[in-house]
């Protein structure tokens, strides 16, 4: 969730689930502020946020980017506004947010996966061959096949509707079990 909240800057949860990602997000954001005003220790502080949060990316845009927005904010850089009940277990729901977001942030990458489809391609010729390659067979997938013809199965089993169908017997069936409770 950490991950979550630091890609997008506002994201939707439960009041618990919010409550404890605060400390947690805020913590990792005095780490960045620490690395950049002693650049001795960054390498360090790094590591050890990678360590937590299990995303490089993530952890970069807090060193890189969060770090600076957030250097004179003593603290405080996350806030948590209720959002009312949710619909189905009524859950009481909030919205975490980092203070002074960008807007632009929220929503980004989420869940598309053709975000970068009409990217410029660089690179050697090969890997845009390919990659024009790849582009023109996702296109000849994506036409409608024409229905195939059912045709009749061939063999010793084909006519199976042919076969008659028994009377069921009348009464309940007669077993030679035990007679118990009788």
């Amino acid at each position: 969730m950490a991950a979550s909240l630091v890609k997008h800057e506002q994201i939707t949860t439960t009041v618990p689930k919010a409550k404890e990602l605060k400390p947690y997000v805020e913590k990792l954001i005095t780490m960045g502020k620490q690395a950049n005003a002693n650049p001795a220790k960054a390498l360090g502080k790094r590591r050890k946020a990678i360590s937590r949060m299990r995303d490089v990316a993530m952890v970069g845009k807090i060193f890189d980017v969060l770090a600076e927005r957030y250097e004179d904010r003593p603290g405080g850089y996350t806030r948590i506004m209720k959002a009312g009940y949710r619909y189905g277990d009524c859950a009481p729901m909030a919205v975490i947010e980092l203070v002074d977001r960008d807007e632009t942030a929220k929503g980004l990458d989420s869940g598309n996966d053709n975000e970068f489809e009409d990217a410029p391609v660089t690179g050697s010729e090969e890997l845009k061959e390919t990659v024009v390659k790849n582009k023109e067979k996702a296109e000849k997938d994506e036409k409608p096949k024409a229905e195939k013809k059912k045709v009749a199965p061939k063999g010793p089993k084909a006519n199976t509707k042919a076969v008659k169908k028994q009377a069921p017997k009348s009464g309940p069936a007669k077993t030679g079990g035990s007679k118990r409770g009788a």
